[in-house]
């Protein structure tokens, strides 16, 4: 290795250490705000009106909003390639084009929120669909801060701010958390009533709405201190740069803006199940929470790499990072989506089971974590190759992918549903993220002349079989240790966990030092560097 690659080594390390830190503390916010929301309510009507009523409002603020989303994507694509000087009029004149976009719909939204409930949520209960509707008209406004957000976010990374993009979501979670609180002191045990379901379902609502305000206003005053934009309107959308952003921004914001599609798509087969959509919920966030702070650690670093390899001079130097991307990758993804396979019902007993979270809610949802931890490879793998598509000024490449898997999940999801109940609704999400990595992988191989097929592919199999193994001495040692210590008790259930999981990752770290991954190795040993002399 270089001296060079030596320096960007450790600047990845130092990157993803600092990511790595900030984002788990927002995924813990994050996993006590869903344990909250879950022995709060359970599976009761204002969990279930919240699935449908955030489906819209949420997937704004984390795929338009959220950090690797396409408008923080396009901004760090463009950015990161000007000096800092520029950064000011190029974020404002986006911000004016984008929050106006996104003011029409959250207009939209309010007008149309009882026909948006019913097309997704056809066959609610009408408490249920009263308290959607007015759930979604509350949280409506989210589709004007998550642009904004997501704006900010791709400013703040170019400007390698790392800490603020990492941290700031936990603000959400917060504001909800304090919400049912309060609900709770006022209400105490009673909050689980059948006619207390309005009043948490607005809690829920307005917390929500709140989080992403304070977001966006906390991020806004980084970005003011830096120079890097204010509120000021801009109207200069045909100057070079933003015309760029444009171009990458546009079909990707609409990819993205198609997920709602599949989620309501997922949503509509879900509804004759009971609980299903709040379920999907639950377990999405135990997946989410390791997938995401493993996501920032390689995402977030990266991309800006990405954008600067971007000429076909450079083209050799950005295969190696995309390789690097995917190792990682699997990696850690593979792994853990064993574990999640194999330990999925003490994971949701332990986090969730309490309160007005029974055990027939655990089953359901423990099933769910088994079909995400399935595909959790694949879906990081895919958001991998997207990023690089956007470095290299192409968003259509992933516009049309996300157009065919509209199709192609309605249709999975029509097959597997019957078969698998619950479950085959997420089998049917892995299967449509399969086909989109296979498809960008095709494409990227013919838009660079040509990839290392054989280089890549053998080390990611390898600790494909890896993680198998893993998973297998995982669930063989948590038998053991139900035999032995039985199943009832948050410790006993705590400690068999723990021990089966450390067994699990212990078996897969052998097994990968021995396969003496570069990009694997070189990772860890940063990593291990930058903690041990903190």
């Amino acid at each position: 290795m270089t001296n060079q690659e030596q320096k960007s080594s450790r600047s990845f390390a130092g990157i993803a250490g600092i990511v790595a830190a900030a984002t788990l503390i927002s995924k813990i916010f994050g996993l006590v705000r869903q344990q909250a929301i879950a022995a709060a309510f359970g599976v009761g009507a204002a969990a279930t009106a919240y699935s449908y009523a955030y489906i819209i409002p949420g997937f704004l603020l984390i795929l338009l909003g959220g950090v690797n989303g396409p408008l923080h994507s396009a901004v760090v694509s463009v950015l990161a390639k000007r000096q800092r000087e520029e950064a000011a009029p190029v974020v404002e004149t986006v911000t004016t084009l984008v929050g106006g976009v996104l003011l029409l719909v959250t207009v939209a939204q309010v007008f149309f929120a009882d026909t948006i409930v019913d097309i997704v949520g056809h066959g609610l209960a009408e408490t249920t669909r009263a308290i959607a509707i007015q759930q979604l008209q509350i949280m409506a406004p989210m589709a004007l801060f998550s642009g904004l957000i997501g704006i900010g976010f791709g400013t703040l990374n170019a400007a390698n701010q790392y800490w603020l993009l990492s941290i700031s979501p936990l603000l959400s979670s917060i504001t909800v958390v304090a919400g049912i609180g309060i609900l709770t002191l006022q209400l105490g045990k009673n909050i689980i009533l059948p006619e207390y379901a309005f009043m948490g379902g607005m809690v829920l609502a307005w917390g929500t709405l709140a989080g992403a305000i304070l977001q966006w206003l906390v991020q806004l005053i980084v970005q003011w201190r830096l120079g890097l934009g204010t509120l000021r309107l801009r109207f200069d959308f045909k100057a070079p740069a933003v015309q760029e952003v444009i171009k990458i921004m546009t079909p990707a914001t609409i990819s993205s803006g198609m997920m709602p599609i599949n989620v309501a798509t997922d949503l509509y087969f879900a509804s004759p199940i009971p609980g299903a959509a709040a379920g999907f919920n639950y377990a999405n966030l135990l997946v989410q929470t390791p997938l995401g702070i493993i996501s920032n650690i390689i995402l977030l670093p990266l991309l800006p790499i990405f954008a600067k390899l971007a000429e076909p001079d450079n083209w050799p130097d950005l295969k190696l990072r995309i390789r690097q991307g995917l190792l990682l990758t699997a990696a850690t993804m593979l792994p853990l989506g064993a574990l999640m396979v194999v330990l999925s019902v003490p994971i949701v007993q332990i986090v969730y089971e309490r309160g007005a979270f029974k055990q027939d809610a655990t089953q359901l949802v423990s099933s769910l974590l088994v079909a995400y931890g399935i595909g959790m490879f694949v879906y990081l793998g895919r958001d991998v190759l997207v990023r690089v598509f956007y470095a290299l000024g192409d968003g259509q490449t992933p516009f049309r992918i996300s157009t065919f898997n509209i199709v192609l999940n309605a249709i999975l999801d029509y097959f597997f549903v019957q078969p698998f109940g619950a479950p085959g609704l997420v089998l049917a999400t892995v299967g449509v993220n399969c086909s989109s990595m296979l498809m960008l992988l095709w494409l990227l191989d013919r838009k660079l002349n040509g990839l290392p097929w054989r280089e890549w592919s053998l080390p990611i199999f390898g600790l494909a079989g890896g993680s198998v193994v893993a998973g297998v001495a995982s669930y063989g040692t948590l038998f053991g240790c139900q035999q032995l210590l039985g199943t009832k008790g948050l410790v006993i259930q705590l400690i068999e966990l723990s021990i089966a999981g450390l067994v699990g990752l212990v078996v897969f770290a052998a097994i990968a030092s021995l396969m003496k991954i570069p990009e694997v190795n070189t990772f860890v040993i940063r990593m291990r560097q930058r903690f041990l002399k903190k």
